[in-house]
């Protein structure tokens, strides 16, 4: 998701013994590189990405984990799997403009 969208901000802190969860939604895709082959290493999220009522949530959209996350194979040959917590921080530029043009039109309605 993250290489499909150049805005999204990952944590990229020093991944402790949590496990990355995935939502219905992302379930079986690589967290960095979107591709649904080859599973082969298990992601690990920092410990303040796994705090309170973000435990078991989907590390890509913040829905409700169903499911472990994993990276691809060829993301584990690059070391991807070694630059830190790979969780989405921030909603991206454009759901944040989606939310305020919905907001928008349901003031100009009333």
């Amino acid at each position: 998701m993250a290489k499909h969208q150049p805005n999204l901000i990952m944590c990229r802190k020093q991944p402790g013994i949590a496990i990355g969860r995935l939502c219905e939604k992302h379930e079986g895709k690589c967290v960095i590189c979107d591709s649904v082959v080859h599973p082969s290493t298990l992601v690990r999220i920092c410990d303040e990405c796994n705090y309170g009522s973000f435990r078991h949530k989907c590390v890509i959209c913040g829905g409700v984990g169903i499911s472990d996350a994993y990276y691809c194979k060829k993301c584990t040959q690059l070391e991807k799997d070694r630059d830190g917590c790979p969780k989405i921080v921030n909603l991206g530029s454009t759901k944040t403009d989606l939310y305020y043009e919905h907001k928008k039109y349901d003031f100009k309605k009333r």
